[in-house]
């Protein structure tokens, strides 16, 4: 029997609705195949395993009042209030303690903290070379589960101990993501799996479970976890539980939508490869819905306007390799229709790129709104005098969003085919979770933290006496050396790599309470020996048996602006201005930074191959 397609998203409808009646002793619902059997008959695994991933993702996504904890992308998370005080120590010796926190949390000297990077650079080198595998002596592994596989948690994997630990990972997504390339695999510049390393490959000793995080019990160390799990053509999401000694919490952000309608229904995102590979399809069905006899001019542009809404690093970026992908692709595939194809970038601020110097800000507002570079004559002929590919839209803030318009806030509106959401992040309701458990001294901090998990200096959560420790985009570090970072990549691989450092070189993380009350930072392990970049760091901190606090070193910032362009800002000493690339240069900068920090050889061979690919044939726009 023939059924047709509205038929079928009826069954999948009904099989979603009736599905869910059922629910666990835990309130979690599951897909129950003895009373759905006649429903799922003739309906593919792979479509109930998508529904109930979507429900398992809806669930673990969706916040209340997200716009109270929305950080816009690529900057930090503001000031310090200037009524914020530390709470250290409750004892009659708080001022000398004090004093002594203070000077160890001191951002370190930045011509002795290179040399300390320096060192610890040689030390790694000699330790891999020469260093044999250790083991705990007479006791079992200490249990760290680690939740996440984004920039954070590969930096912590690929250098912490397993023969010391027994590391689990928990997450959704068995592999790494280098999300920098997103907006070029949303496009075809590169593929999908050019930019993903297996997790396992990354810790081949550590043990990998796939679910998501739901909530945990610090009193017993216990995490609450939920995995889709399928069995011929039933799914269901099946809850487990994991203990812990230590938990590392890297989950990172999600994007965050400002509470304003119709974002999340409407919009695509650009976090995850699934949300990549929903974009490349959609630009793709635009083009051919567009390419279809009987339409009126108006309608063709209606379905090739591409609303990319906000003008970060994320927007910029999607923006430039869209605008790569319909000049060099368009006159090849859709000469006809490049005359009707839109590119309006919508910011709610008064500039593009927030975080980079306004020589270069000023440079991506040129190549933004350069001339259209259209090779083939021909096509070139087809365009109107003056046409104008790309629109930049600044202090335009979005109102409302529907199936087919954006509303903004002046009263104008927008009509599309493809909206893009490249506007902010906010945290996790797992992270939210963490952050109610550890109770006040994480509410105290909340005000400035705004949802994300507070942390000391050494990156224990506050409240967890060094049994949690958490970083990256989920977390908020107080009173370091550094103020607030801003949630990037960069900042969570360094976070990473400094976490086991502590872990490898055996510090005391938890520490005993101090007769006094005091909390003290993670203390050194004294049968370890000593070293060199140790040694410069108690020099700068007067830390003495303690350990160094997280320092950030900023490397610089790049983005790609299309054409074959790039912007550079690499940073130099703290007081002088950066170095600064743009144009041809700044794209060899990029692709060289890029390259350069993919997670393996195999990932470097894959994207270089892409490159050329692309070069040579064009970028691939079957749909599978």
């Amino acid at each position: 029997m023939r059924v047709s397609s509205a038929t079928f998203s009826c069954i999948l409808f009904s099989v979603a609705t009736n599905a869910f009646v059922v629910t666990n002793t835990n309130g979690v619902s599951s897909w129950n195949h003895r009373q759905n059997t006649r429903l799922l008959e003739g309906t593919d695994t792979k479509d109930t395993e998508k529904l109930v991933r979507e429900e398992l993702k809806e669930r673990n996504t969706i916040i209340d009042k997200e716009e109270q904890y929305a950080v816009v992308d690529g900057e930090g998370f503001g000031t310090i209030p200037e009524d914020t005080e530390t709470t250290t120590t409750t004892s009659i010796d708080r001022k000398s303690w004090e004093a002594r926190l203070k000077k160890m949390t001191k951002k370190r000297a930045y011509p002795l903290f290179l040399a300390e990077k320096a060192a610890e650079i040689g030390e790694k080198i000699l330790s891999d070379i020469f260093d044999a595998p250790k083991y705990p002596i007479g006791s079992e592994k200490e249990k760290i589960v680690v939740l996440g596989t984004g920039w954070g948690a590969a930096s912590f994997l690929k250098d912490v101990d397993a023969n010391f630990y027994d590391v689990t990972i928990v997450s959704p997504r068995n592999y790494f993501l280098f999300t920098p390339m997103l907006a070029g695999a949303s496009v075809g510049t590169v593929e999908f799996r050019s930019i993903t390393e297996p997790v396992r490959e990354i810790n081949r000793k550590a043990t990998y479970l796939e679910g998501i995080a739901t909530g945990i019990d610090p009193k017993t160390k216990t995490l609450s976890c939920e995995s889709v799990t399928c069995n011929g053509n039933s799914c269901e999401i099946t809850d487990f539980s994991v203990e812990y000694d230590r938990l590392v919490i890297t989950v990172g952000a999600q994007t965050n939508t400002f509470g304003i309608p119709g974002v999340r229904e409407y919009c695509n995102f650009l976090k995850q490869i699934e949300d990549a590979r929903r974009i490349r399809t959609a630009i793709v069905n635009c083009f051919e819905r567009a390419n279809l006899p009987g339409l009126t001019d108006e309608d063709r542009i209606r379905d090739l306007t591409f609303a990319v809404i906000g003008a970060g690093p994320t927007g910029i970026e999607f923006a430039a390799e869209l605008r790569d992908f319909i000049e060099q692709d368009g006159p090849k595939y859709y000469p006809k229709l490049l005359k009707f194809v839109r590119i309006k970038v919508i910011e709610a601020s008064s500039t593009i790129l927030a975080p980079f110097d306004k020589s270069l800000q000023d440079e991506a507002i040129t190549q933004m709104n350069r001339r259209v570079q259209v090779n083939d004559e021909i096509t070139s002929s087809m365009l109107p005098s003056g046409f104008k590919l790309v629109e930049l839209l600044l202090d335009s803030s979005v109102k409302e969003v529907t199936e087919k318009t954006i509303h903004l806030n002046d009263g104008s509106s927008i009509d599309y085919g493809v909206a893009v959401w490249a506007a902010g992040n906010g945290p996790l309701p797992f992270t939210l979770d963490v952050i109610e458990q550890l109770g006040e001294a994480q509410a105290a901090h909340q005000g400035t933290a705004r949802g994300r998990i507070a942390t000391d200096p050494w990156l224990r959560a506050d409240g967890s006496e060094g049994s949690i420790l958490a970083f990256g985009d989920c977390s908020c570090v107080i009173d370091g050396p550094d103020g607030f970072l801003p949630a990037t990549a960069q900042v969570a691989s360094q976070q990473g790599e400094y976490l086991a450092y502590l872990l490898n070189d055996e510090f005391e993380i938890s520490p005993p309470i101090s007769d006094d009350g005091v909390f003290l930072p993670p203390r050194k392990n004294p049968e370890s020996d000593g070293k060199l970049s140790e040694a410069i760091a108690s020099f700068s901190t007067n830390g003495g048996e303690y350990a160094k606090p997280f320092q950030f070193l900023n490397l610089g910032i790049l983005a790609y602006t299309g054409g074959g362009s790039a912007l550079a800002q690499v940073s130099t000493l703290p007081s002088a201005p950066p170095i600064k690339g743009r144009g041809k240069i700044g794209n060899a900068l990029w692709r060289s930074v890029y390259l350069s920090k993919q997670i393996s050889v195999r990932n470097r061979v894959l994207v270089i191959n892409d490159w050329i690919n692309r070069q040579i044939f064009g970028r691939d726009i079957t749909r599978l």
